[in-house]
């Protein structure tokens, strides 16, 4: 151990908060959502240079944003496609440990903004995977449903609850 390990032991060992915040979602819906990212950059990189062939500054301006879009789903999901960048490894565990709904809301953030900024079909077909992505990492942070026994239980008791509230007032009218 290093003498920068021993006067930090938490930075030199991984502990529980270095652990995933996707502990709930199973593996094949974590790949869904990264194959899903993928897709979505690979639309948002094609969509957005077919929106830059044209005259129309918001289009140009609608079509760099998509790449950009592109690039960072690339980069956050699919690190990989990026061993050229220093800092790609980095950015993709910055992004791993995000909890899904901020993930939700920043993938869904980005690609609504070139349809705001221009709305073509090019914009619309090229973020919809992009959004997509998002909406998957969204359900992912809603959790996961829970089963009829318990939720009779809950309305049961929420029901018995009630009912003494009720009893409660009218004997204390009497």
């Amino acid at each position: 151990m290093s003498s920068q390990d021993e006067q930090f032991p938490e930075a030199a060992a991984p502990g529980p908060a270095a652990a995933p915040a996707e502990e709930g979602m199973t593996w094949w819906y974590r790949w869904l959502c990264r194959i899903a990212g993928v897709i979505g950059g690979v639309s948002c990189a094609f969509a957005g240079l077919w929106n830059c062939v044209t005259i129309n500054p918001l289009n140009i301006a609608a079509g760099v944003w998509m790449m950009l879009n592109a690039f960072v789903l690339f980069l956050c999901e699919a690190p990989f496609c990026c061993q050229f960048i220093e800092f790609a490894n980095a950015v993709s565990a910055r992004a791993d440990r995000l909890r899904a709904w901020q993930k939700a809301a920043f993938y869904c953030g980005m690609a609504v903004f070139p349809v705001v900024l221009s709305l073509t079909l090019t914009t619309l077909f090229g973020n919809a995977i992009a959004f997509a992505t998002g909406v998957l990492y969204g359900l992912s942070a809603l959790g996961k449903k829970g089963d009829a026994i318990s939720y009779a239980r809950i309305h049961q008791q929420q029901k018995q609850m009630d009912e003494e509230k009720l009893t409660g007032t009218l004997e204390g009218q009497a």
